[in-house]
């Protein structure tokens, strides 16, 4: 078994923080936790200059208010720029607001951490942006994950290819995307797979109602599903937790999380060589 190469130690940080208070704390805890290579930045337009122009951090932290910008504004700018878009991406802010704060968890980031945020918070997400640079795969190494072919289920375009990144990560490379359940329910009509990862909230159809054409219309009733949701209402998840759901995982979500599940849902599948 190969060891991991990367540590959080080795992270290279770039923090936007507009509070000259705020960055001396956070810098503090990343001091705290043997992080010394960091670059500060009061402005999003300042960093994401400099992000064209020179070295490229392995994560971004941000706070969601900036002088220039928001940090949803921010991440919509490193999702549309190629060369940027594959940065991990963490948010610290004491916004609870969903209206704000969904638009950053579709994009597909490492962490939000809240204001205040103790230092096992911080140490998390680190450790989970590690695991996104460098995704320990060894746990999947008994299934054939090269032939695996997962129809990918989600209206949010940042998202499926932040969730693609993490699946070719880990040696899936036979993906069809598809944008809601009414696309979904095509493509299974056509082809066969091993796995679904759709979101809940979409148009046409949302996750719960695919999930329910599976299981009883679908001639691939069995097919596990995984379902990646940042929805928070308890009611909604309880129901999809009863409706034939093979794993649940929030946005934003860590590597390992899906490591885990997959191998939860392929050990009770018939996937094991």
């Amino acid at each position: 078994m190969a060891a991991k190469s990367l540590t959080i130690q080795d992270l290279s940080i770039t923090l936007i923080e507009p509070s000259p208070t705020q960055k001396k704390i956070i810098s503090n805890h990343l001091e705290s936790l043997g992080v010394s290579r960091s670059q500060w930045f009061q402005e999003g337009s300042s960093c994401l200059e400099s992000l064209k122009t020179s070295f490229k951090p392995d994560l971004i932290i941000s706070a969601m208010y900036l002088p220039d910008m928001s940090g949803t504004e921010l991440v919509q700018s490193l999702k549309n720029d190629p060369d940027l878009d594959s940065i991990p991406f963490m948010l610290i802010s004491s916004e609870i607001s969903d209206y704000y704060l969904e638009p950053i968890r579709q994009a597909g980031v490492v962490a939000i951490l809240p204001k205040p945020f103790d230092l096992n918070e911080l140490r998390n997400a680190l450790y989970a942006t590690v695991d996104f640079l460098e995704p320990d795969t060894d746990a999947l190494e008994d299934f054939d994950i090269e032939d695996l072919h997962v129809l990918l289920v989600d209206d949010s375009l940042s998202a499926r290819k932040h969730i693609i990144r993490i699946l070719n990560s880990l040696g899936i490379e036979n993906i069809t995307e598809t944008i809601n359940g009414k696309e979904a329910i095509d493509q299974l009509e056509s082809d066969f797979f091993d796995l679904i990862v759709t979101d809940y909230n979409m148009p046409e159809m949302d996750g719960r109602e695919l999930i329910d054409y599976v299981r009883e219309q679908s001639n691939q009733s069995s097919i596990p599903v995984l379902m990646v949701t940042s929805d928070s209402e308890n009611s909604h998840l309880a129901g999809i937790k009863q409706s034939g759901i093979s794993a649940i995982c929030d946005k934003p979500f860590e590597p390992k999380m899906v490591i885990s599940l997959i191998k939860k849902i392929l050990s009770s599948s018939s996937h094991v060589t």
